[in-house]
């Protein structure tokens, strides 16, 4: 029991996904007793026992089936009719999936961050919040949330992000921007987020190719969030974690505000990466650059960024 117990805390600390079964009744002669329980894990090695044999095949192949996108049941089994077993008698188990919270770390604690990490709170996200400056990124204003007044690299090493992550740049300053995207890049997470206008999107992806080579864009959501015509800092948090929300189901239909799709501005990228006169960290942009009104995301925020 205790080495299933410790592989569970394991599993749920780690952001991966695995599936449990616990005999919940038995009738007769049977190989385990009630609370008896058996885990899987997604490489499919197991920890634990239901009993063995037939049984436990039987239980692993169900298992596996909840790995796959299944929803929680019961199984019941007669030992010796449905599996041949000697045994003779009957059991339940109790089959569910285990995965931990999905995890939304928001790099800012400014305007947009506020009600964005209590929407995402509120539809199950376990969101941490990364802001150096003491006076916003305070408990009053982030209730329930991890803090870390950290830099970004530095949150991001002690993170350590994985595929279940989600991460959202929403920072007061260009310059930060640019760090915590060149740095979300190099980990590991499924979903890079970025707030700002197309023309700042552009800027600052030409800057993180000039800096580093190739990246690969596929898990950037820049501008972040789907076009549902937001303009307050509420809105556009509606907008952030609707987004978060369709990927985390698996929905495809929504109209994403991203740009990274864009024929042209993958065309500049290809050509900021081959340049033979690659700047790497030159020309800044200066903090608090704000992006044209205009190009704004969210079709009204006039800001390129969460201002503080």
């Amino acid at each position: 029991m205790r080495e299933v117990t410790q592989a569970l805390a394991a599993l749920l600390d780690s952001g991966r996904a695995g599936a449990l079964a616990t005999v919940i009744k038995t009738t007769g002669s049977t190989p385990q007793v009630p609370g008896a329980r058996l885990l899987l894990l997604a490489d499919g090695s197991s920890v634990g026992t239901v009993g063995g044999g037939a049984i436990e095949r039987k239980v692993l192949e169900a298992l596996a089936e909840l790995l796959a996108g299944g929803e929680p049941r019961v199984l019941a089994c007669d030992l010796a009719r449905e599996l041949g077993m000697c045994c003779g008698g009957s059991m339940e188990l109790f089959l569910e999936p285990v995965r931990a919270e999905a995890r939304l770390t928001l790099f800012g604690a400014g305007h947009v961050a506020a009600p964005t990490a209590a929407l995402a709170r509120s539809v199950g996200f376990d969101v941490v919040v990364v802001d150096e400056r003491e006076a916003l990124n305070t408990n009053e204003r982030f209730p329930g949330c991890r803090r870390e007044l950290a830099d970004v690299k530095s949150a991001l090493a002690a993170l350590a992000p994985g595929e279940r992550d989600y991460l959202l740049i929403v920072t007061h300053d260009h310059r930060l921007d640019e760090e915590a995207l060149r740095f979300s890049l190099k980990t590991r997470a499924g979903y890079i987020g970025l707030v700002g206008s197309r023309r700042k999107v552009y800027r600052l992806l030409e800057r993180v190719v000039a800096r580093e080579g190739p990246v690969d864009l596929a898990r950037v959501y820049a501008p972040v969030g789907v076009d549902v015509g937001a303009v307050t800092p509420g809105e556009i948090a509606v907008s952030i974690v609707a987004e978060l929300v369709a990927l985390r189901r698996g929905v495809s239909v929504v109209s994403h505000l991203r740009a990274v799709g864009d024929a042209k501005l993958e065309a500049r990228l290809a050509e900021v990466a081959g340049s033979p006169e690659r700047e790497r960290g030159r020309d800044a942009p200066e903090r608090g650059e704000a992006a044209a009104p205009h190009e704004a995301i969210g079709n009204g925020l006039a800001r390129g960024e969460d201002a503080s």
